[in-house]
């Protein structure tokens, strides 16, 4: 970041003095580090440092932190000058793929999103010893990467409308039992929050995705392939650039028992096609640009492009 020609003040936490001291935070920052609450009390360091930061970037973020800033705790300087500062913030979690996955974390990071934190997802590989996983330390790389997405956006897409799907579809065979996919509705997500940060007018149609609503962003939750072709039809003819990354079911029983159908009885299922969403309303269109995905088990190139003419 320095090398960027940021000016960076280090808080180190007290554990992580266990590791590297003070002394050369300092000599690598050119700036003075303060490690508790109770040193230059006469600054309010807590306060001022908060105040004076344009950025904060927690890094790494333990499982502990991060469960101490998800309840507003301030029972450390950098816990303090978090709950002080209105700048943005990136979380950077380091942690056992066991600490990174349990629930408890999951619930906090989930939490910190929703309150409007930036938290990375760590990197997959080596951690200590010879557990391997998710909870990596992210490359440097990385993290500036997505520092540079947040402190530096573009906003090229204002005043323009971007529709996007995602998640996947589920198809009632009775009300117990569905036909679905194993989308989790992260690609969509993702580009969702991309084009908001970008200053476009999102509105992003959900399906069956456990993940939260994206900040400055519409959300409408839907189920099957019809309501999803229903609001998509709504919402095209308005907006500048749809992206289909949804994975919408190409059929549905024809026959949805109001019962669940007992298991002697399922021994065949009758399907009826789906509304073909992207050909539908690309046909259509006047300058909206129009993207899309196809979900394949092998590479094929030839099957992509005669998707890309036939659905215009």
């Amino acid at each position: 970041l320095q090398d960027l020609g940021f000016g960076v003040t280090v808080i180190p936490t007290p554990s992580s003095l266990n590791f590297v001291g003070s002394a050369t935070w300092e000599a690598l920052s050119g700036r003075a580090v303060t490690t508790t609450v109770w040193e230059k009390v006469d600054e309010v360091r807590h306060v001022s440092l908060g105040s004076s930061s344009d950025f904060i970037i927690i890094a790494p973020a333990t499982a502990d932190l991060i469960a101490r800033i998800a309840q507003g705790r301030a029972d450390d300087l950098l816990t303090n000058t978090i709950l002080a500062s209105t700048a943005p913030k990136l979380i950077v979690p380091a942690m056992h793929p066991a600490m990174w996955s349990n629930p408890a974390t999951v619930a906090n990071v989930r939490l910190l999103r929703d309150r409007g934190y930036f938290v990375m997802d760590p990197d997959h590989g080596r951690l200590t010893g010879k557990d391997v996983g998710v909870g990596r330390f992210p490359e440097t790389s990385r993290i500036l990467a997505e520092f540079n997405a947040i402190a530096n956006p573009v906003h090229d897409l204002l005043g323009r409308k971007v529709l996007v799907t995602a998640g996947g579809t589920r198809e009632p065979l009775d009300p117990i039992r569905y036909i679905g996919n194993r989308s989790s509705g992260k690609q969509g997500f993702a580009i969702a929050r991309a084009a908001a940060r970008r200053g476009a007018d999102v509105t992003l149609i959900l399906a069956n995705s456990e993940l939260p609503d994206p900040s400055g962003v519409r959300c409408i939750r839907v189920s099957t392939a019809q309501e999803m072709f229903d609001r998509v039809d709504q919402e095209f003819d308005t907006c500048d650039l749809l992206v289909m990354s949804a994975a919408v079911a190409d059929a549905k029983p024809l026959q949805v028992s109001e019962s669940k159908i007992k298991k002697g009885s399922l021994t065949s299922i009758e399907l009826a096609s789906n509304p073909d969403i992207v050909a539908t309303v690309a046909s259509r269109k006047k300058n909206q640009a129009v993207i899309a995905f196809a979900a394949e088990t092998s590479l094929d190139i030839e099957e992509g492009k005669r998707k890309l003419l036939s659905k215009n």
